[in-house]
């Protein structure tokens, strides 16, 4: 069976780098970037994810535009937003633009690792 493979998008690389290696360790084929532009360069190569992990505030381009151009790019990447800025009016948004989860930082990583799994399976069903 093929690892899931997830991308992490956070403006904040040590916790992006950080998750991605937990991640790692829990056999998932993951890569950790800073914004959406270098997500979407990742999409040009062979590497394509199944799950992203986004986060709503950075820096340019946001979470919500960011989550707009992953659709744009391929509707099956299951998109999970992970923040600690959220709002209900953020949350909202992500789930009519195709959000799979929303989750509030800090998480405990079993809580992220369920969300990764349940879209994983939402994709390939």
């Amino acid at each position: 069976m093929n690892k899931i493979k997830v991308l992490i998008i956070d403006d904040e690389m040590d916790f992006a780098s950080t998750l991605a290696e937990r991640l790692e360790l829990r056999d998932f084929d993951s890569k950790a970037v800073e914004s959406g532009d270098e997500a979407l360069s990742l999409f040009e190569g062979q590497w394509r994810p199944d799950v992203v992990i986004l986060d709503l505030k950075m820096p340019g381009r946001d979470g919500l535009a960011t989550l707009d151009l992953i659709k744009k790019e391929d509707p099956a990447i299951e998109v999970i937003m992970l923040t600690g800025h959220g709002s209900t009016t953020s949350g909202i948004a992500g789930m009519k633009k195709g959000l799979f989860d929303y989750l509030m930082k800090p998480i405990d990583i079993s809580v992220i690792v369920e969300s990764i799994n349940k879209a994983a399976a939402k994709k390939t069903a």
